[in-house]
């Protein structure tokens, strides 16, 4: 019963404070202090007993083997975001999409954005920065409330594309080093589950921005706006498509190496796994750069920055990694995954379970995964689940109680970038992170468990 109270009591605290703008490389290790204080742990190795964990090491080797597995990744991630959006090549396609659907379709053509930065490649995060400035200028023109920005930048960004198979963002290439799957896993209920969040969302929140609207809700403008981008300067948008192009298809190469022809014998004879997202990237940079020529003496700052938003960003999500690191020490947590694991019925259902269950926990989809499947993954492979059908589930149902609002993105997009507050914006966000990805959870298993 304490070490229960503890789990939940330590979970509250860790979004209370993270709401309330502690930073999380704070917030994760004094809340998970409160759960090794309830579970029993030592707070130091010197003080364990001989062969028995402590909150120290636990939250550290949490910490740092999230950080060994998936600094790369990161790094490079962040580094093509940002030389698009030093290059102008972020925005041009972004603009393009918005001139393609028209104004009257202001949200959507935010959300369109979004999502074909973040099937191409770059980090959410990235694409947040990247698309707030014309969403801005849209919802002005629209003259739409600005509180449900946070909520079309979101709903682009982490639910329809993140998790689809893929997609090269690192929710859906986790499960490839426990699964030994590849990151078109499922492609073909992940299309129709993707689709079906894309269209149910985008009724969702366009209802709701109407509602809202009808209710006299009005943009209203700062003086911190700046709309001022210069759209005729910026480099040709079909130009700009390449680099996201590259990073697709490069993926895609050196995941199915086999089924290249005879491209197949200069490749590797095994798919690269997650790592092929390195070369992808990584090629996609270079593209970016021969895209950006003209802007070639500011990318030495923008690899800068991109250096620093990767650290920032990867160690926001080894602070939730950590603290789910000492959760899972929990007799509570020992517990609840005995029950789960032990549900009735398909393995699936348990899997999807659990998966969001512990994302909810750390706030982090990309975390809740890398503390979940070493656990989870060999269980229900031995109970026969197809690695396939199990990669899909894991990632489209990682995405859902992670965006709780505790959750790092949620965080940065809806404080940092958009300059809202949880309270205005976080209902929306909510509903579309939160409701859309759990009715593609349940859509996902049903589709498995039928065919």
């Amino acid at each position: 019963m304490i070490s229960t109270i503890g789990l939940i009591g330590g979970l509250a605290l860790l979004i209370y404070m993270t709401v309330k703008g502690v930073n999380i490389l704070i917030a994760g290790p004094i809340a998970a202090a409160i759960v090794a204080a309830t579970s029993g742990l030592a707070w130091l190795p010197p003080l364990a007993a001989e062969g028995a964990p402590d909150f120290a090491t636990a939250y550290m080797d949490g910490f740092v083997g999230f950080f060994k597995s998936w600094f790369f990744m990161f790094l490079l991630g962040a580094i093509f975001g940002e030389i698009m959006g030093a290059s102008g090549a972020a925005a041009s396609v972004a603009h393009w999409i918005v001139e393609k659907i028209g104004i009257k379709h202001a949200v959507l053509a935010v959300v369109a954005a979004c999502a074909v930065l973040t099937y191409g490649g770059v980090s959410v995060f990235i694409v947040a920065f990247s698309v707030y400035s014309l969403a801005v200028h849209l919802f002005r023109e629209a003259n739409l409330p600005r509180r449900f920005i946070p909520a079309a930048l979101a709903f682009g960004s982490v639910t329809f594309t993140m998790t689809s198979a893929g997609s090269p963002e690192i929710q859906n290439l986790i499960p490839m080093e426990f699964l030994g799957t590849t990151a078109y896993a499922g492609w073909e209920a992940s299309l129709f589950v993707a689709i079906i969040m894309a269209v149910s969302g985008h009724f969702w929140l366009n209802w709701m921005v109407k509602r809202a609207v009808a209710n006299g809700e009005t943009f209203v403008g700062r003086e911190t706006d700046n709309d001022n981008q210069d759209y005729g300067s910026l480099p040709a948008p079909l130009l700009c498509l390449l680099p996201l192009i590259t990073v697709l298809g490069i993926f895609l190469i050196f995941q199915y190496p086999q089924a290249m022809g005879p491209l197949s014998a200069i490749l590797p004879q095994n798919s690269l796994d997650k790592w092929a997202l390195v070369a992808a990237l990584g090629s996609g940079a270079i593209v970016a750069l021969v895209v950006g020529y003209r802007k070639l003496k500011t990318m030495p700052e923008a690899f800068s920055r991109g250096a620093t938003s990767a650290v920032v960003a990867i160690t926001n999500t080894c602070a939730v990694v950590g603290f789910g690191a000492v959760a899972q020490l929990s007799p509570a947590f020992q517990t609840a995954l005995e029950m789960v694991q032990n549900l009735p019925g398909s393995p699936l259902i348990g899997a999807a379970i659990a998966v969001t269950v512990i994302a909810g926990l750390t706030g982090s989809a990309s975390g809740g995964q890398t503390i979940a499947l070493p656990l989870l993954a060999p269980h229900y492979l031995d109970i026969g689940a197809q690695p396939d059908e199990l990669h899909r589930v894991v990632a489209i149902s990682s995405g859902a109680l992670d965006s709780l609002p505790h959750n790092g993105y949620v965080v940065t997009t809806i404080r940092a970038v958009c300059g809202e507050t949880h309270k205005d914006a976080y209902s929306a966000v909510g509903a579309l992170t939160v409701i859309i990805p759990t009715l593609g959870t349940i859509l996902v298993l049903g589709l498995f468990m039928i065919f």
